[in-house]
């Protein structure tokens, strides 16, 4: 049996997810974080893990593992407790590889976009086949209804993320999975906070393409040049190209301009036709992936076609959260240029004729503060009617381009507030908005609902 763990930095999908597994193993876990929001927080609570609000020494457990989150720094208190009472401590991610993921199936979907999308996509699928799969995913698929679980058979789903594990270990976190199937959705520079350029990002990726086994599988996106590369510094396990948009192995023939309905095909051979609420050519994509991975551990590409029609979504991925004053308000977690740019394009290829697409945009992630990818968001919101971006006292540059290039359309906030109301005077019947954000964006989505409909009683 494992030690007690306490996880700092419970919180966060990962580490919260971790949390679960470890309590579905039967091992005993504690934690703390600050701020918990949902989902996680009401995870947490279901599963019976308590945890503390704030980073206390003086909580740190004398008998337990220490489960140490990337959140951590040297200079913390509760850090500098722990190593001067030479409390023994371990990465998220080498826990969950030596406790959870040691003897299974593991496949891994890794990329800049798409991964939860993807790694939920896979999960279903490969319990619709009955094959009962454990998962680690950074967002909530909807039909499973929560990040992380055991499963009961030998394959393990993870989102395999490049960020690094701890203050102790720089590594990328997917080096520790040793992963059997291996989907490489795509790769572009993120992550300045800890990698100086694409090619740095490229290397770590080579590092999780050497743990891969030679009677494993890779899926590899065809449209990829920086994935090409990274095949190029050495790859000893066969490879299957999947494309949206060009021939490879597995590729589609697009039934509607929105990606609504697809047709697959393998080997340019039609398998089977795909039809759900999903939008965008990079959800075609992440299908393609899912079916390929999901078939090199035994479910017939036909059969994971027939589940993904089902396939429900992730909650935060194009997520209606509600309509009110005519108004339908969509939750996205899209924060990367490239991401921000597909989904605007998916969803108003699938609105109807006349609507408004409104966007509110929060530049949360560290890239995104440090203004890395200033010069390339305004082309990525061009599909948007009316933008509404927060400007919160940390970001690192000037929208002066953004407003450049998108003129009178562009609506600056200093505060959530702010924005709120600027939106609700703004918005009319038939519009969209879509609310971008990789964190809590202060629970605009809810307000902005409450003051849409007090708007259309005549609030305002």
């Amino acid at each position: 049996m494992s030690p007690p763990i306490h996880v700092l930095g419970i919180g966060g999908t990962f580490m919260g997810g971790l949390a679960q597994l470890a309590a579905a193993s039967g091992v005993t876990v504690s934690g703390a974080d600050q701020n918990l929001y949902p989902p996680m927080d009401g995870q947490l609570l279901q599963a019976g893990i308590p945890y503390r609000e704030g980073y206390r020494p003086e909580d740190l457990p004398d008998d337990a593992l220490i489960v140490v989150g990337n959140v951590m720094r040297r200079g913390l208190p509760v850090v500098e407790a722990m190593l001067d009472r030479g409390l023994p401590y371990v990465s998220g991610p080498q826990w969950l590889a030596e406790n959870i993921l040691q003897g299974r199936w593991v496949l891994a979907v890794a990329g800049t976009h798409g991964k939860t999308t993807t790694a939920s996509m896979l999960a279903w699928v490969l319990q619709a086949a009955g094959l009962d799969p454990g998962f680690l995913i950074g967002g909530v698929p909807r039909d499973f209804g929560v990040s992380a679980r055991l499963g009961g058979g030998p394959f393990f789903v993870i989102e395999a993320d490049e960020y690094d594990c701890a203050f102790f270990d720089k590594r990328a976190k997917f080096v520790h999975y040793r992963p059997r199937t291996l989907v490489l959705n795509n790769l572009e520079y993120d992550h300045a906070d800890i990698y100086a350029d694409l090619a740095s990002i490229e290397r770590q990726f080579h590092h999780l393409l050497r743990t891969v086994p030679g009677q494993g599988q890779v899926l590899l996106n065809a449209e990829s040049a920086s994935l090409e590369r990274v095949l190029q510094q050495g790859c000893w396990t066969p490879v299957v190209r999947f494309s949206a948009g060009d021939p490879a192995d597995l590729d589609v023939r697009m039934l509607n301009p929105e990606g609504s309905r697809f047709e697959v095909r393998d080997g340019g051979r039609a398998v089977g036709e795909v039809r759900w609420s999903l939008t965008g050519a990079h959800n075609v994509a992440n299908a393609l992936a899912a079916l390929g991975a999901a078939r090199h551990a035994g479910v017939p590409l036909a059969r994971g076609v027939e589940a993904l029609s089902g396939f429900s979504g992730v909650r935060r991925r194009q997520e209606v959260r509600g309509e009110a004053g005519g108004v339908r308000v969509i939750d996205d977690f899209a924060h990367h240029p490239t991401a921000i740019g597909l989904t605007l394009q998916g969803l108003r290829a699938a609105m109807p004729a006349g609507g408004r697409l409104l966007v509110a945009l929060e530049p949360r992630s560290n890239t995104m503060r440090m203004g890395v990818h200033a010069e390339t968001l305004g082309g990525a919101l061009e599909p948007a009617d009316r933008v509404f971006l927060f400007l919160p006292e940390d970001l690192h540059w000037s929208p002066d381009g953004i407003r450049e290039r998108l003129g009178a359309r562009l609506h600056l906030a200093a505060a959530i507030g702010e924005l709120t109301e600027a939106v609700v005077h703004a918005a009319r019947p038939g519009d969209w908005l879509v609310i971008m954000s990789n964190g809590a964006f202060g629970g605009i989505h809810e307000t902005l609902l409450t003051r849409l409909r007090e708007a259309r009683d005549g609030g305002i």
